[in-house]
């Protein structure tokens, strides 16, 4: 089971976060999303637990939980699904092929 792991310090590690989820079950693997361009840490990030039975308890367990000065936001993870996308796409005619 994926977990969604919110509202994270921006000075949180990847391994301080699999060591707070493996008090509550196996962790096989931890992913703190980072801004793409600067690098820097978004404040959110995901866990993976095989046991979804231990999933549930990790998530039970941390969710509102403090962690480094911020009370963790934490739920099973959402599909993500392609909505729209940002910029680009093609534009109105801007005056070609009318006629007046």
């Amino acid at each position: 089971m994926k977990i969604y792991v919110g509202n994270m310090s921006f000075d949180s590690s990847e391994s301080e976060l699999r060591k707070a989820f493996e008090a509550h079950g196996q962790v096989d693997s931890v992913n703190i999303i980072t801004d793409r361009d600067t690098g820097r840490p978004k404040g959110f990030g995901f866990v993976e637990m095989n046991n979804d039975e231990e999933a549930k308890k990790a998530i039970e367990a941390m969710n509102g939980k403090d962690f480094m000065g911020r009370a963790l936001n934490v739920n099973e993870a959402r599909p993500r699904t392609d909505g729209p996308r940002r910029g680009g796409g093609g534009g109105g005619g801007r005056g070609f092929g009318r006629s007046f």
